[in-house]
């Protein structure tokens, strides 16, 4: 039972964090906050279901994750700088679009998108990194045989 609500509300916390992300275009942090959210989510797959779980939720590597959010928040940040203003100014276009209306579009967002990668990509290495692969029964024997042989 655990499995299948984690299921759901992993899909529901997974659009949570999409509309932290968006939410907060306008002023940064959304990037942050949602990713924590998302990475919450990411926790509760590992507790239900282990690494292999974790594994299977994305086919990126958590280090290629990682560093495309890193570089992506990095250039975006620097980007100003090309057009004499100060470093992480917000530079914005403004249109009209069809059927949304008026629209406006910052580098903000961009840097937050970067933000919320990096963050989840964090989370996927903490879990590559830290959590235990299912040992097999030759392991465990392999290990009490060489605790038994330490002086």
């Amino acid at each position: 039972m655990l499995a299948q609500s984690a299921r759901l509300i992993f899909h529901a916390a997974l659009v949570g964090s999409i509309y932290l992300l968006f939410a907060g275009h306008n002023h940064p942090g959304g990037g942050f906050v949602g990713g924590l959210l998302a990475g919450a989510a990411i926790a509760l797959i590992y507790l239900t279901g282990g690494l292999d779980a974790v594994r299977r939720i994305s086919r990126f590597q958590p280090w290629t994750i990682l560093g495309a959010g890193v570089t992506i928040a990095g250039l975006v940040a620097l980007l100003p700088m090309l057009y004499g203003d100060a470093v992480m100014s917000d530079l914005a276009l403004t249109f009209d679009a069809p059927v949304l209306g008026h629209v406006r579009v910052s580098t903000t967002l961009a840097f937050d998108i970067g933000v919320y990668l990096t963050v989840v990509g964090m989370v996927f290495m903490v879990f590559e990194a830290f959590a235990d692969e299912r040992a097999t029964a030759a392991d465990v024997a392999a290990r009490d045989a060489s605790e038994q042989a330490a002086p």
